[in-house]
């Protein structure tokens, strides 16, 4: 392949003792001023090397480079400076602009084509990478590109997962998925309160999203406790309360046993869900006695919203408390011990849960 290299000097000497020097290697176009030049620039499909004198008419040497770096073309075509008036100065501007080097007159064969093949090679080069570099660069985009919409088809997976098992909790309790979409709801609300207020738990947009997805399968052991117990419409005997509590650590059987793709994080945010959203900050909870921040936030944030619900909505076993009074009754300590911060929290988005209720009855 022969590189071509235009030659720009007002001089028609020059340019021809350029041209003698160049030709047998380059294929070589002229100009003799800087105005021609650039209309040159901007028409022709390929330049590989530009050769400049600075002291020409129409435009000279500085406005054709001041020219060219403006539009990057100096980026991609390197520039060599052919002048006898070359000074510190002068050199400087050029080389403020990005110009490749200088050549004093008179000139030498052996250093014009010595260096003007430097020139060309170090560019040729140069770009060779860029390309190199944009290529990889498009090919790692499409690649990613991919990964997301493959991350986004297994979130989606992973979601409707949870929604499933969920809604067959509920129907197997007998109720309606409602609970689940309510107890969704509560847990966002609280979940993005507690992380604006303390931030030291490191909570994050989508730490928050995993929990409110997990928070469906609080009671996911459920399935696995017999109708006489589960579905009894009065107090459970102190037998039976201690099976029903065992759908703690069944539920955890069975969310080990599902398979959640790519998201080790998700089941561990189940799992912790359904294991301890019955443990109590004081200790007193179940099934492993858990006290304080021992207890996952996750499980505390669900276990709260878990709790609104039920006391907000009839059961086989009860009557439906007012907004107020189930507010009070958690505030109070009436339903198990809740953390100081979670209870800040609740009392800061106690119009939100009063509204979203509503919302949900309608």
């Amino acid at each position: 392949m022969r590189y071509k290299i235009l030659i720009v000097d007002d001089s028609y000497i020059n340019r021809e003792l350029l041209k003698e020097m160049l030709k047998d290697e380059y294929d070589i176009l002229e100009a003799e001023n800087g105005k021609k030049a650039l209309k040159m620039i901007e028409h022709k499909e390929q330049i590989d090397g530009i050769l400049l004198d600075l002291i020409m008419p129409e435009i000279n040497g500085f406005g054709v480079i001041e020219e060219l770096s403006k539009k990057g073309i100096m980026k991609k075509v390197p520039v060599m400076i052919i002048s006898s008036e070359i000074s510190a100065e002068n050199e400087n501007i050029c080389f403020k602009y990005g110009v490749f080097d200088f050549i004093g007159r008179p000139f030498k064969t052996s250093i014009v084509r010595k260096r003007v093949q430097n020139m060309i090679n170090i560019y040729v080069y140069k770009n060779h990478l860029e390309q190199q570099v944009q290529e990889q660069t498009a090919v790692l985009r499409k690649a990613y590109e991919k990964l997301e919409k493959q991350k986004e088809r297994v979130e989606k997976l992973n979601k409707d997962i949870l929604d499933m098992l969920g809604t067959i909790v509920e129907f197997r309790n007998l109720e309606s998925g409602e609970h689940i979409m309510r107890v969704k709801g509560y847990t966002k609300i609280l979940a993005e309160k507690f992380k604006e207020l303390y931030p030291e738990y490191n909570l994050t947009d989508e730490m928050i999203d995993n929990i409110v997805e997990a928070s469906a399968l609080h009671d996911l052991g459920k399935i696995s406790i017999p109708d006489k117990i589960l579905l009894k419409p009065g107090r459970l005997t102190k037998e039976e309360f201690e099976y029903m509590k065992l759908h703690t650590v069944k539920g955890c059987e069975l969310i080990q046993a599902v398979n959640l793709e790519q998201s080790e994080e998700l089941k561990q945010i189940c799992y912790d869900i359904i294991r301890y959203h019955h443990e109590r900050y004081d200790g007193k909870g179940y099934p492993d006695g858990l006290k304080g921040d021992e207890i996952p936030v996750s499980a505390q944030l669900v276990s709260l919203a878990d709790v609104y619900d039920a006391l907000i909505n009839e059961r086989c076993y009860k009557d439906a408390f007012s907004n107020e009074k189930a507010f009070n009754m958690i505030m109070n300590g009436e339903c198990g011990t809740f953390s100081p911060k979670l209870l800040e929290t609740f009392k800061q988005v106690r119009d939100k849960f009063e509204r979203f209720a509503i919302e949900e009855r309608k």
